[in-house]
């Protein structure tokens, strides 16, 4: 059974793992990021767990901006906790656990938190072929992204709250 719950800092080493392996490495956050973003942001971090094993993970930080500029990804100061969006940095789930609803719970118990810390939407940027996934639960692409992270081509994506 997979439990949604926050993540401790000592899941650090772990979501790194994950993150090295779900994404290229050029877009990918190491270790020592994920703890500073942790520090700032640690309420805004969840995993996935299956028994004891960490199986996936969400983070984002909270922003006014109604887009999700590069430089949120290595500057954690840049969290705005009085921000009116949340954003989402990644969300990722081991290989060998995909496909079976474990990113879709993640999504919606964020939604659920940003939901809960009053805000009025939540910003991201996903590639083509994600389109359709964040779609279901009501996200909205506003356009191509002018990021660069990566090297990828991204889509600034919206979903409005209801609060």
């Amino acid at each position: 059974m997979i439990k949604i719950e926050k993540a401790k800092a000592e899941d650090l080493h772990e979501i790194a793992k994950i993150e090295a392996i779900c994404f290229p490495e050029a877009e990918a956050c190491g270790y020592e990021e994920f703890v500073k973003r942790y520090k700032v942001f640690g309420e805004n971090f969840l995993v996935a767990r299956k028994e004891d094993k960490i199986v996936g993970f969400i983070n984002g930080n909270e922003t006014s901006q109604r887009f999700l500029p590069d430089c949120f990804y290595s500057d954690a100061s840049l969290h705005d906790a009085e921000g009116i969006y949340m954003s989402v940095f990644g969300i990722d789930v081991l290989p060998a656990f995909q496909h079976q609803g474990i990113a879709s719970m993640l999504m919606h118990d964020y939604i659920d938190l940003a939901k809960e810390k009053g805000k009025q939407g939540i910003i991201l940027t996903c590639k083509d072929r994600l389109l359709p996934f964040y779609e279901k639960f009501g996200y909205q692409k506003l356009q191509d992204s002018a990021s660069t992270h990566g090297g990828a081509k991204w889509n600034d994506m919206f979903l409005e709250i209801d609060v």
